[in-house]
């Protein structure tokens, strides 16, 4: 049942009887069904519910590219894997322990993944000449070979959802739509999950239409019920809470976790905020999720284009307010210009990129991190940015903050790397107050003698000095500036100081943010070096191959440009250093030019996460 070793066989005769409760470490589920078949509210469910048990939980959500794929095919299918365990976990799950597949295309696409001896849950239903032909199966895999090393329990769970639904005469499309529920009770009997938290989301979600919340309810109950009787399974599964430190948790997605990241920026600043934003995969939560934090001052605008939006973020911080701008990688390409402009005028401004699969419209569902070049160096002139990354769905939050605080300290823009497998995935998150965050301390230029607006403090940051102040009138634009007195100015001395100064200003960020941590041997054979969202595979994998008595040793960038002070001093003292990136070897390539490593570059672009095995498998080639 899971690809963690199971650790007892708890009892005999569970609630029905006949049933044995087993007990696992850990588990991995993927829910797989047609983009309208409700997987993603299922698996989310899931999740919440098991959060909420506390288990440690690790999410990873595969979305359809198109809106709305022909019904049926292997193009629409949507899924949503979880891994929950009873130990500390860092990735959604290598192989898949238990497969839930609505229909011929969901087992088509997702029955790769299934660890031999797993469990499929079929929608047999589903399976009938029409669906196998849309899927592409010439042969029906429930009655050949095709499953022989899998435990297949093939359900009928459209016709027993419609039956359970009849006494509520809903239209056959409405009933069906509840299938999903009924995938999840039974899901829910299996794991021994209470299924009060979903029945409280239902009532909620469908207070306006409570026959809806009534079928889906029943639905959830039949599935529960339909484990609970039908013994076609041998055992239920226990996994145990984790023990996680004391206080209250809750499941956050990355752009959830980024949102209230923000908000507490803007509360603990005082800057009201203004996410000026043009809608975008996988970004547009971002937006949605600032929306309902208007009783915090937050104002969210959804502008023409990505131009229109940056600048209005521009505007925003000109004014003595928070920018804030979201978008993935083309929304960047377009808003390159804006950036320059927020670089020339020394205003801090974030640009939230959450990255996905490149270049153009590319693979707008699925993850990448082959913006970094983008972010870094991606503008005309000598135009350099602050670029921070998040290693994991709660780190959003606090790397949210972090962005604000260098961005206001050192007026200047942000650039705030997330990606597609961040954005969309969870993770438990202990809940803090905001006493635990440190201060952010703005302040404004109110001082009329002496002011000059490119004067330097200590940063070498000019003064925020609000329009509108008396005695603090200043020009800001595009131009060439004269340094201290803010003047346009074309002296190629001036120019060259300028350009100098701006570079400097940025690598005096290193004197604010913490010194790059090594986990394991601080010198030695190896060191496995990431950034981004494969902190949690290069965790997995490194303490994995520990385990097995190899010596290798991690470390995981937050802080891009500039990069933590003492990252020179650090790949150094390795004989080998391996960079996993999900693009062509960007960070590799940046390591090698400053550094001089021949650092080995591991890459996967499939629009996917790394598995920690794949990376496992790395690290032994290169120890031996």
């Amino acid at each position: 049942m899971s690809n963690n070793e199971e650790v007892t066989s708890v009892t005999n005769g569970a609630s029905n009887g006949h049933t044995q409760s087993k007990e696992l470490s850990a588990v991995t589920i993927r829910f797989a069904g047609d983009s309208g078949d409700g997987m993603q509210l299922t698996g989310s469910q899931f999740t919440n519910t098991t959060a909420i048990f506390g288990n440690d939980v690790g999410t990873l959500p595969d979305f359809p590219a198109e809106i709305r794929a022909p019904v049926g095919t292997t193009y629409g299918v949507s899924g949503f894997q979880l891994q929950f365990s009873s130990n500390d976990i860092f990735t959604p799950g290598d192989e898949v322990d238990v497969l839930v597949a609505m229909n011929p295309a969901a087992l088509k696409v997702n029955i790769k993944d299934l660890k031999k001896g797993g469990v499929v849950i079929v929608n047999s239903d589903s399976f009938d000449n029409k669906g196998l032909q849309l899927a592409g199966y010439t042969v029906n895999p429930l009655e050949d070979e095709t499953l022989d090393d899998y435990e297949v329990h093939s359900i009928p769970i459209t016709k027993t959802t419609l039956e359970v639904l009849k006494e509520l005469h809903l239209s056959q499309k409405a009933a069906v739509k509840c299938k999903n529920f009924f995938a999840l009770g039974l899901m829910y009997w299996l794991y021994e999950r209470s299924m009060e938290g979903t029945l409280n989301w239902i009532d909620s979600k469908f207070s306006k239409d409570p026959l809806i919340a009534e079928a889906n309810k029943r639905a959830l109950r039949a599935g529960y019920n339909f484990g609970e009787t039908s013994e076609i399974f041998s055992a239920r599964y226990q996994v145990r809470a984790a023990k996680l430190p004391s206080g209250t948790y809750r499941s956050i997605s990355g752009n959830e976790a980024l949102a209230l990241g923000l908000v507490s920026a803007s509360v603990k600043s005082g800057l009201k905020l203004l996410l000026a934003t043009y809608p975008i995969t996988p970004a547009s939560d971002i937006l949605h999720y600032l929306s309902k934090y208007k009783n915090f001052g937050i104002i969210t605008f959804q502008a023409e284009d990505e131009i229109a939006s940056v600048t209005a973020a521009i505007g925003a911080s000109f004014a003595g307010g928070l920018g804030v701008t979201s978008t993935s990688g083309p929304g960047v390409a377009l808003k390159t210009e804006a950036i320059g402009l927020a670089v020339m005028t020394e205003l801090p401004l974030l640009i939230i990129n959450v990255q996905r699969g490149g270049p153009s419209t590319g693979l707008p569902t699925k993850t990448e991190q082959a913006d970094l070049m983008q972010a870094i160096y991606g503008r005309n002139g000598e135009c350099p940015v602050a670029v921070i990354a998040p290693a994991t769905p709660s780190d959003c939050f606090y790397m949210a903050y972090e962005a604000v605080r260098i961005a206001t300290q050192f007026m200047t823009p942000v650039m705030y790397l997330s990606d597609g497998f961040l954005a969309n995935g969870s993770e438990p998150w202990k809940v803090i107050t905001s006493d635990s965050l440190p201060e952010l301390k703005v302040n404004f230029r109110t001082e009329t003698e002496g002011f000059f607006p490119y004067l330097r403090d200590e940063n070498l940051a000019r003064p925020w000095a609000v329009p509108g102040t008396p005695g603090l009138e200043h020009r800001i634009g595009g131009l060439e500036k004269q340094n201290i007195t803010g003047n346009v100015n074309y002296d190629p001395d001036n120019h060259e100081a300028m350009v100098k100064i701006r570079a400097q200003k940025i690598k005096n960020i290193q004197n604010i943010i913490p010194k790059l941590e090594v986990h394991g041997e601080q010198e030695g054979e190896l060191l496995v070096l990431g950034w981004g969202s494969t902190y949690g595979p290069i965790v997995a994998a490194c303490e994995n191959t520990k385990a097995k008595g190899k010596k290798v040793s991690y470390a995981h960038l937050r802080y891009l440009n500039p990069m933590p002070a003492n990252i020179g001093e650090v790949v150094r003292k390795f004989k080998k250093v391996l960079i996993p990136e999900m693009n062509l070897g960007q960070l590799s390539k940046i390591i090698r030019a400053e550094f001089l490593v021949d650092a080995i570059s591991m890459n996967k672009v499939q629009g996917l996460p790394f598995k920690a095995k794949e990376i496992e498998q790395k690290i032994t080639e290169i120890l031996g």
